[in-house]
């Protein structure tokens, strides 16, 4: 699709061949592929600005997926940059300093424009302020107590020890809100403007005024001095944060961040409010176009709700399903190729099947068994820079390669979507993370994460611990010259 184009770095401008790596990585014992992503896992240690600046942009050009997903992000770009919520932008710029822009998107990811929208967590409004926020903030949030007769029917005993059944009338006391100023967009994005410009101030720059608005002034003050230690400056980047951090280094900053991001994603705001700024920038020059986007992003099996993963996103442009074990077969050294069984070089085994067509299941696409290898090196990488103590790398299990459509269950379980079985495309494949030593196993869900970061790769837990991953087709190139390598080895 020509609009994922747009968001995903092809894998020829994110390859790095080994050069003088080469030296360094040949007297390891295991598959170490020459086409390499740059600055991805342990690669991370050596980050230099233009690399920092790539990893950056990549990273947010992948929170497409997490706007546009979204059934009503068409809805919300026409509400923010409509008549009515414009004008309270450019006047809230205007007074604060802040660009119109930022505020739009900030709207745009809280609330997609709907002035009355509450969360269940209790934020409000447009800029979906929470109550301490918005006081501090200098909202109004006025409530009274009001009170109503309940009559009830009630059994009462006389003085004369009978019994009798007679309404008794109660006042029960009960809360109303009578002025809430978040919900009012006249009042709520200005005060957001303020609000911001105040947190500039404070931890001196807007990606992190951005960053605390999401995730608390609590929050930014405890990581802002791990990130001065780990960059080794005063005044770093949200993205020098984000990039700073993995299992082996800086394991401060990373444990902190890992916090955050298991409580709201709040690491990943500002990359979303940029992509945010950039989408809302789309529809003002080209609506067409971004509703162009925004249907390719749309849940294909249930447009009315958001789609659970980029794998429905990337796999439902592909026309081939195989339906049977036939089909398998006529595939067989064509679409289809047998995977690379050497657990000890190639870093994973294969999965247990049994049956006279054991083999058939025993097949991916290149570019699947090429992500395989890929994921299994930078895990690998990644341990032994990390060397956690008391454990040697286990190869990784392959629970699942390609399927067919006729099968009732995919991994051994569950499918993932019985009305659309990933598997049975050949794009995906299965590990099962629940036999892998702890730090192994923190190394492979950091290197799924920076590869999806980066746009390469899709995934999602499944049954039990089971991680089901596909590739970007931006990305097909990149894997396959990967497969191809370790298939001449």
């Amino acid at each position: 699709m020509q609009s994922l184009g747009r968001w995903l770095v092809t894998a020829t401008l994110a390859t790095l061949a080994l050069c003088s790596s080469t030296a360094l990585f040949a007297a390891f014992e295991y598959f170490t592929p020459q086409h390499q992503l740059s600055g991805i896992g342990a690669g991370r240690a050596a980050m230099t600005p233009e690399l920092l600046r790539a990893r950056t942009d990549r990273m947010i050009q992948s929170q497409t997926f997490t706007i546009m997903r979204e059934p009503n992000s068409t809805l919300g770009a026409e509400r923010i940059t409509g008549p009515r919520l414009s004008p309270i932008f450019r006047r809230a710029a205007a007074e604060s300093g802040w660009p119109v822009s930022l505020l739009e998107a900030i709207a745009y990811l809280e609330s997609g424009g709907d002035t009355q929208a509450v969360s269940p967590a209790g934020p409000r409004g447009l800029m979906q302020f929470s109550e301490a926020t918005a006081r501090a903030a200098g909202l109004r949030i006025v409530r009274v107590t009001r009170f109503k007769i309940v009559t009830s029917r009630q059994r009462v005993r006389l003085k004369s020890g009978r019994t009798v059944y007679r309404n008794v009338r109660r006042k029960t006391p009960y809360t109303v809100t009578i002025r809430d100023d978040r919900l009012n967009p006249e009042r709520a994005a200005p005060a957001a403007a303020r609000y911001l410009a105040r947190l500039e101030t404070k931890f001196g720059g807007r990606d992190w005024a951005i960053f605390a608005y999401h995730c608390g002034e609590g929050c930014v003050s405890d990581l802002l001095p791990l990130t001065q230690a780990a960059v080794h400056h005063q005044q770093p980047a949200v993205a020098e944060m984000f990039f700073a951090a993995s299992p082996a280094r800086n394991i401060e900053l990373y444990q902190a961040l890992e916090r955050e991001m298991q409580r709201d994603y709040s690491p990943t705001y500002w990359f979303r409010v940029k992509r945010a700024e950039q989408l809302l920038a789309l529809y003002q020059s080209d609506p067409a176009a971004f509703r162009e986007l925004a249907e390719d992003f749309q849940n294909p099996i249930h447009p009315q709700r958001r789609a659970a993963d980029r794998l429905m996103i990337w796999l439902k442009s592909l026309d081939i399903f195989y339906q049977s074990a036939d089909e398998l077969r006529l595939a067989s050294g064509k679409s289809l190729a047998r995977a690379l069984d050497d657990p000890r070089f190639f870093g994973f085994s294969l999965p247990e099947i049994g049956g006279a067509e054991r083999e058939l299941y025993l097949q991916d696409s290149p570019a699947a068994i090429g992500a395989l290898l890929y994921v299994a090196f930078e895990t690998r990488r990644l341990f032994e820079d990390l060397k956690p103590k008391g454990e040697r790398f286990v190869p990784l299990q392959v629970a699942e390669l390609v399927s067919t459509a006729d099968r009732p269950a995919e991994a051994g379980t569950l499918l993932v979507d019985p009305e659309f079985p990933e598997h049975s495309t050949g794009q995906v494949f299965d590990i099962d993370r629940s036999n892998l030593p702890r730090g192994e196993r923190e190394c492979l869900n950091f290197t799924l994460d920076d590869m999806g970061w980066a746009g390469y790769l899709g995934f999602i837990q499944v049954t039990g611990d089971t991680v089901h991953i596909g590739f970007a087709p931006s990305s097909r190139e990149f894997f396959t010259a990967v497969f191809t390598e370790a298939a001449e080895r």
